[in-house]
């Protein structure tokens, strides 16, 4: 491919070592004028450590991308990326420790959100005002009142949004759900979900102790509350607890939940939960979330249920994560790289009721799904997974994680009033509190 050839020659090229430093704050006018759309596509990044940097990386990876911006609020890792980036794809992005500052850049057509979930709704909603459009991680924000907020702000300032569930965009699952809509496997039933992995159980215990050399803290916590630094809450273990992002159940539910829902292309929030969850595991370490969590939807004329266990790494056909599709005709069982359809056995013609298929692909479909969203910011056409798309996938999860973290298993939400009709302790759990001066982005709409 002539991008990867592009690549290959930078990073082969002597000329980088002589080039601006990674840290320098490059003035605009060096990037000359404003590629048009149908050319190049400038990009930025806010949050460079973990996913958010993956998924720059796999915008760089084709020939039509620019990186002219990258933020973070660790000094260290922005600069150790940033230097990455220049040795790897002979970009030279400009520097931020504040993303508004950033957002004045005005060489930015789009840009990736790549922060933990509390700063979700706040990156993309100042991205979307300043006219840029934005690829944002999964689940599409912390709380179910940030979702509905970023999904009028993607349609009032008619921007293109990617969310970063991109089992939208992988091979096995597009030929899973022609399968199930197609009619293959008779009437869809039952979908059952499962993800198990050590991760979940959170970290070892650690003491409160320094702002480490370089980290902007206070900008790290943002809207969320304040409280000393750890460890535990800090790079790669945030997940584990709410005021920033919602354990396994959030940060896979979507994903799993989200095929659930695409098999009958159900874009609504939930109606009904049920939810049971629980910390189990004999070995104790630092979370809010549960360990061992299990919630059922009814979705139109099927229902879907999903498990995670946190601290094993076996399930179901030998697969940490699935998802199986339980038809009167068959069942499909599914992960990343593979399905299998399973027929039902007819007794009386002493036959398959259908054919037995499978198919087997790569698995990683991040690249495919920033192909996707590269194309529609070009054509402006909508992207595989819009924010109404991430929405739901998300209030699935926050739904069930407030049924859980109120211990009431059966809540019922009535998504046209944003309420939960049978409980007002989970009505408490629909507005997050932003911390001063952070506030709530409002779109009126």
């Amino acid at each position: 491919m002539e991008n990867l050839n592009r690549r290959n020659f930078i990073k082969k090229s002597s000329v980088l070592s002589a080039g601006i430093g990674a840290s320098t704050i490059i003035p605009s006018a060096v990037w000359g004028a404003k590629p048009a759309p149908s050319d190049k596509v400038n990009v930025a990044l806010i949050g460079c450590k973990g996913k958010g940097f993956g998924i720059l990386k796999n915008h760089l990876d084709y020939d039509d991308t620019n990186c002219v911006a990258m933020c973070d609020v660790d000094r260290n890792i922005l600069e150790e990326r940033a230097a990455e980036v220049k040795k790897t794809y002979g970009d030279a992005p400009r520097l931020y420790g504040d993303f508004r500052k950033m957002l004045e850049q005005d060489d930015i057509d789009a840009v990736i959100v790549g922060t933990p979930d509390h700063w979700h709704c706040l990156n993309t909603v100042y991205s979307l005002e300043a006219g840029k459009d934005v690829y944002v991680e999964k689940p599409l924000a912390n709380s179910i009142e940030e979702c509905n907020i970023m999904t009028r702000a993607a349609n009032y300032y008619n921007k293109i949004v990617q969310v970063g569930q991109q089992q939208r965009s992988n091979p096995i699952y597009i030929e899973v759900m022609k399968l199930i809509k197609s009619g293959t496997i008779g009437s869809l039933r039952k979908v059952n979900m499962w993800a198990n992995f050590n991760y979940g159980l959170g970290t070892d215990p650690a003491m409160d102790g320094p702002v480490p050399d370089g980290v902007d803290y206070n900008m790290w916590l943002g809207p969320a509350p304040k409280r000393p630094f750890n460890t535990n809450h800090f790079h790669g273990s945030w997940r584990h607890f709410w005021n920033y992002g919602g354990g396994m159940f959030s940060d896979w539910g979507v994903h799993l939940i989200d095929m659930g829902l695409w098999a009958k292309d159900q874009v609504k929030a939930p109606t009904e939960v049920m939810t049971f969850a629980t910390n189990n595991s004999s070995l104790r370490k630092k979370c809010d979330t549960f360990d061992t969590q299990t919630a059922m939807f009814p979705v139109a004329d099927y229902f879907i249920d999903f498990e995670a266990v946190a601290g094993v790494q076996e399930g179901p056909y030998d697969l940490m994560f699935g998802v199986t599709f339980m038809g009167d005709l068959g069942t499909i069982k599914t992960d990343r790289r593979n399905y299998k359809l399973i027929p039902e056995w007819d007794n009386e013609k002493k036959q398959h009721k259908i054919e037995a298929k499978e198919m087997t692909s790569k698995g990683d479909s991040h690249s495919e799904h920033v192909r996707n969203f590269l194309d529609c910011v070009k054509t402006r056409k909508t992207p595989a997974c819009p924010p109404e798309v991430g929405r739901a996938a998300a209030i699935h999860a926050h739904v069930a994680n407030i049924s859980a973290r109120i211990a009431e298993p059966f809540l019922i939400w009535d998504d046209k009033n944003n309420r939960f009709t049978n409980s007002e302790k989970a009505n408490s759990y629909i507005v997050p509190d932003y911390r001063a001066p952070w506030t709530l982005p409002k779109i009126n709409i």
